[in-house]
């Protein structure tokens, strides 16, 4: 007998369902309050908490890949919320950083974050 696959009792896929409806929530509320996408959101969060760091270094951070990186971090800085800077390690690259005007919005968005939590 074949064992039958169901679903609603399989763990990884509750667990992804579960992940994917508090991500839209949360979504729903940045995008309204703040303008801003959960990819630009977690690297205001990112980069408040460990500081200024490459793109590649973000992409490791957040485990979202380097063209969701990119648009966030051109979205960021074209909104003047991120600074970019030559990274001395690596002629080739930037370290982003946030503005005063992204820490601005950091100290708006944490309380919202950990209300949702």
């Amino acid at each position: 007998m074949t064992a039958t696959l169901k679903l609603d009792a399989f763990l990884p896929y509750r667990l992804s369902v579960a992940s994917n409806r508090v991500s839209g929530t949360i979504a729903g509320a940045y995008q309204a309050r703040f303008g801003l996408r959960i990819p630009e959101w977690r690297l205001v969060t990112v980069l408040a908490e460990f500081g200024s760091m490459s793109q590649q270094a973000l992409c490791g951070r957040t485990q979202m890949d380097k063209v969701t990186v990119s648009r966030a971090a051109i979205s960021l800085h074209e909104r003047g919320l991120v600074t970019r800077t030559p990274n001395p390690d690596d002629q080739r690259s930037h370290l982003l950083d946030l503005s005063a005007e992204g820490w601005a919005l950091y100290r708006q968005i944490a309380p919202q974050a950990l209300e949702f939590e």
